[in-house]
């Protein structure tokens, strides 16, 4: 072969096309060669469908698929704020040169650097780490990528006592290059694998959000760092459209919305990460619990309680201790080792354990509203959406492997009508399978996976896969929900698993009377109810649709004379089961109206001597829905009819 040729190589792009460039060319110059204007555009590449992405000045050794990836793009938009998080520690460090770097990785929507400072830095602050990013910006300076001497930059790090780099460098795998990212006429520089933006100039639209604490490698007996959050974007549209919808979500946030419309409280000085539900928000609990309990009737399950502690025996039997045990919580009682449930799942297999069973008895649905506890660090708990104890609408189904897919069939039906009730339209489902820590051996894996995707191919769903994303004890398939605004939310899940029933002995006698395994499938709809319920208040803004509302209504008199009827009214409607309370306060009629309507109560009855001569009420709908004068039987009946759709 002429060595002209061997120095080409044919780059493959997700069109289908072939382009023949020379060897050694970089992911840039063939971003330019298709088109100037890509070229400009070009942060990164990703290679053979890898899903990494690489650096733009990364050199192609030989034929490749090659994905272009360009600024504007989700994954430009990753790259974009990676290289905004070294311009933030740069900026940081002119403004203070004492400080320590740790990291500052890229996130969903921004980034964020975790920093070792004397200095406080508050919100105040911010503007200030602003400007001087702005300025590094301005300069527009190439940001360089170098491979470098570990043992060289080891030692540099320890005779510095830059203990963040240090103890980094010494984690890396020894076969690994050891590279940092530099800018700036300062050469600024730091420990990153990248990719990067060509130039500081590529971060046109930024905002630093917050200051928050975070304990080095997220360990409590280490220092607490400080860690400024940021976002950045292509375009200052994008950037503006972006904190618009962080508004939203600050109107929204489940945390501000429980306190203001009295549904839950958290005393972190003496239950941490554990809420306390108050009247109201308990009124909102069982009413999950009794819509799912309804729910039950229909798809055929049956509802077990178990106890609480278990002998940690159990839970080396399940895999939980080898597997879970930093997230559980044990205790000593008589001088036995025993553990705090945190999942149903083993009681249930000693449920289903509890006698002979045949393949009459098949499929067998265990449904538990039994409360668990986890043990979540402080670093990541938050409000209800996660907590160390919570309920689970938590079920297993013990079957035959000839009735998997039926009855994957049944749940997929039962998960999507569930979500529906809740007005959470838009859905995606996704098959995740074998993770690294995991039971079991290779075939039980490979017949559970295939179950799996033959029951969601069957039903004609469409899905994603997240690779090494199961349980440690089975694949699992996972539904995930998009809110009012946008957020996504992992809720339900359907979890299929052979390896529990096997530790566990579990048997059935088949046709032949012989013994068989069954297969333990593990589901769960809402999911904890506690996280449920944070999302549901987002979702609704806490104006929870009628039917589950804490308060459904309130009758509200305008002045003392019509305090007796209003009194009859609240009864009429209590005694109908209608949540109905009063408000017969001397307050100004439109203050206690505007009450209500802060309170998100779907109606308003407001009740004068007109109503009161005419046995009507005045009827708003929430928000701001006036739906003139109506007799109390005809409101009755209107509630019905919105219980009965579940509005």
């Amino acid at each position: 072969m002429p060595e002209a040729a061997q120095a080409q190589i044919r780059v493959t792009l997700p069109d289908g096309s072939v382009r023949e460039v020379d060897r050694g060319v970089t992911i840039q110059q063939v971003a330019y060669e298709i088109g100037d204007g890509l070229g400009k555009a070009t942060v990164g590449g990703r290679l053979d469908g890898d899903g990494q992405i690489w650096d733009l000045r990364t050199t192609l050794a030989g034929d490749c698929a090659l994905e272009i990836v360009t600024a504007n793009s989700e994954a430009g938009h990753e790259v974009i704020r990676h290289s905004a998080a070294h311009i933030m520690a740069d900026a940081i460090c002119r403004l203070w040169p004492d400080a320590r770097l740790a990291i500052g990785p890229a996130i969903a929507d921004g980034f964020y650097y975790d920093i070792d400072l004397e200095h406080r830095i508050g919100p105040d602050d911010l503007p200030r780490i602003e400007s001087e990013m702005a300025a590094i910006i301005e300069g527009d300076t190439p940001f360089h990528r170098c491979a470098v001497d570990r043992d060289e930059k080891l030692a540099k790090a320890r005779s510095e006592k830059d203990i963040y780099k240090a103890e980094l460098i010494d984690g890396l795998d020894p076969d690994d290059d050891v590279t940092f990212y530099a800018h700036g006429e300062g050469a600024f520089e730091d420990l990153c694998r990248g990719p990067h933006v060509p130039s500081t100039g590529y971060v046109k639209a930024f905002n630093l959000l917050r200051v928050a604490g975070a304990y080095w490698r997220g360990d409590e007996k280490n220092k607490m760092l400080q860690r400024i959050y940021g976002t950045a974007w292509w375009s200052k549209k994008d950037l503006k459209q972006y904190l618009a919808r962080l508004e939203e979500a600050r109107d929204r946030d489940h945390r501000k919305l429980g306190r203001e419309l009295g549904l839950f409280m958290i005393n972190s000085d003496v239950a941490p990460a554990s809420p306390f539900f108050l009247p109201k928000g308990a009124t909102l609990y069982n009413a999950l619990q009794d819509y799912m309990r309804k729910l039950y009737l229909r798809y055929g399950y049956e509802e077990v309680i178990t106890p609480q502690v278990f002998d940690i025996s159990l839970w080396h039997a399940s895999g939980h201790y080898e597997h879970y045990k930093e997230n559980m919580y044990f205790t000593d009682v008589e001088g036995a080792e025993c553990a705090v449930k945190p999942m149903n799942c083993p009681g249930h297999a000693l449920i289903y354990s509890n006698e002979l069973r045949s393949y009459r008895d098949l499929p067998i649905r265990i449904a538990d509203f039994g409360r668990l506890h986890r043990y979540e660090r402080s670093g990541v708990t938050h409000g209800l959406t996660r907590v160390r104890t919570f309920a689970q609408d938590d079920a297993h189904i013990f079957c035959s492997p000839e009735q998997i897919q039926s009855e994957i069939s049944s749940l997929i039906e039962m998960f999507t009508e569930v979500y529906r009730v809740f007005r959470f339209d838009d859905l995606k489902i996704c098959l995740s399978t074998r993770p690294d820590d995991s039971v079991g051996d290779d075939a039980i894996w490979e017949e559970a996976e295939a179950g799996l995707t033959e029951a969601l191919e069957s039903n004609g769903v469409a899905f994603d896969l997240n690779e090494g994303d199961g349980a440690f004890y089975g694949p699992k398939i996972d539904f995930v929900v998009l809110d009012a605004i946008g957020r996504e939310w992992q809720l339900g899940t359907i979890q299929l698993d052979f390896n529990l029933p096997e530790r566990f002995g579990l048997k059935y006698i088949d046709r032949e009377g012989q013994e068989q395994q069954p297969v333990m499938i593990h589901r769960a709809i809402l999911g904890s109810l506690e996280r449920f319920i944070g999302i549901l208040i987002e979702h609704t803004k806490g104006a929870f649709p009628f039917w589950i509302a804490p308060v459904q209504a309130r009758v509200i008199t305008i002045a003392d004379d019509h305090v007796e009827y209003g009194r009859e009214v609240v009864k009429r409607f209590q005694d109908e089961g209608f949540r109905t309370e009063s408000d017969f306060s001397n307050a100004k009629t439109g203050a206690k109206i505007r009450d209500a309507r802060l309170q998100r109560i779907p109606y308003r009855l407001v009740v004068g001597g007109r109503e009161m001569e005419s046995g009507t009420v005045a009827i708003k709908e929430h928000p701001d829905n006036d739906l003139g004068s109506l007799g109390v039987e005809e409101v009755i009946a209107v509630f019905r009819e919105k219980e009965r759709k579940r509005e």
